[in-house]
């Protein structure tokens, strides 16, 4: 026995030295992931979907429409210390729609806000339509995002932060709206981070005559591309402003979830016999098949057209519980918020 032991251990020594490189080649990977499980080299996935796994754009002729899944009216409700919020994705009405949790169109009038609260496993994108709110973690980061920024919020392993409301001299509320978006299954325990997108950062392009105005937050739209790395998920947002008369056909990757959100006035999605007009502070659900969608407002409207768009690919992994996270609890779940504006441009909001 102590004979076989020892050429066994002759022989695996013998290997070792044979094939070290190899050995090291195969090794030093698994090495780094493990070591790496708590930072943030990781650079995210690509904001523009690479041609070989999508494809290459296609003519025009060659395009699909897409068509609504369903919309409904998003019931406003409290939510923190005061707040109000319309709230569609994480509700009965919408949960397992990944990667979105939840979309809330938040109003943040004077003394209201979100004090203390956990998140972790995700990111939130915050888009500010009007006032100002400061942000503060318990981390010591704090900074303030007035109208049309936004900040990506990337929480990783948990961070316990607070949202109040500047105090507007004219006692208005603060409008906004918030995006939660889950990470991918590696960077569930990610150092926290932040990037902030100012409102003059934002590129943006008028069609259609000038009957169309878009902001290109993240992604692109009519040859004009944001792939600043703001968040580690790929997820387009677009604010998109249609005034009567005004249509727009935006192209969408294939195979990605889509929603919008209609911040006010009347705005008909679709095309043909599939057209249907939604009205303010509903969401709008497109199906999965296709890769473009279209959107107008009736030359004889009295208000201009305004939403967001935003899209990102579908997870496997997801909770049908749209809430925040407590720190510790296991954080497989993604949530948009969405906040609404009240304007006398209809507006809505479109997630993918």
């Amino acid at each position: 026995m102590r004979v076989h032991l020892l050429f066994f251990s002759i022989t695996v020594a013998f290997l070792s030295i044979a094939f070290k490189d190899t050995i090291i080649a195969s090794v030093e990977p698994l090495t780094r992931d493990f070591y790496n499980t708590n930072t943030t080299a990781f650079k995210g996935l690509p904001l523009i979907p690479p041609r070989a796994i999508y494809g290459a754009s296609k003519p025009a002729n060659m395009t699909i429409p897409r068509a609504i899944r369903k919309a409904f009216l998003a019931i406003e409700q409290s939510e923190g210390a005061g707040a109000r919020v319309r709230r569609s994705i994480g509700t009965p009405q919408l949960r397992n729609f990944s990667p979105f949790l939840m979309l809330d169109h938040f109003t943040i009038k004077p003394g209201a806000g979100f004090p203390d609260h956990p998140h972790r496993g995700q990111e939130t994108i915050t888009y500010l339509l009007s006032g100002a709110v400061d942000h503060e973690d318990f981390a010591g980061n704090a900074g303030t995002i007035e109208a049309g920024d936004l900040q990506f919020m990337t929480a990783g392993k948990g961070i316990m932060h607070a949202e109040m409301p500047r105090q507007n001299p004219d006692g208005s509320a603060n409008v906004g709206m918030q995006l939660w978006v889950d990470l991918p299954e590696k960077l569930k325990k990610c150092e926290p981070r932040y990037r902030d997108l100012r409102a003059n950062e934002i590129p943006n392009i008028d069609i259609d005559d000038g009957k169309v105005h878009v902001k290109i937050i993240s992604g692109q739209s009519h040859g004009v591309d944001s792939v600043k790395e703001l968040a580690y998920t790929p997820v387009w947002i677009l604010d998109i402003e249609i005034k009567p008369g005004g249509k727009i056909v935006q192209n969408l990757p294939e195979g990605w979830n889509a929603f919008a959100y209609t911040l006010s006035g009347s705005t008909s999605f679709g095309v043909g016999k599939d057209k249907t007009t939604i009205g303010q502070y509903h969401n709008v659900v497109f199906e999965q098949k296709g890769d473009e969608v279209n959107a107008e407002v009736a030359e004889d409207a009295k208000e201009n057209g305004r939403f967001s768009k935003s899209c990102d690919f579908p997870r496997s992994r997801l909770r049908t519980t749209p809430k925040i996270c407590d720190i510790e609890a296991t954080p497989e779940r993604r949530i948009v918020l969405g906040f609404l504006e009240r304007t006398r441009t209809p507006r809505f909001l479109i997630y993918e």
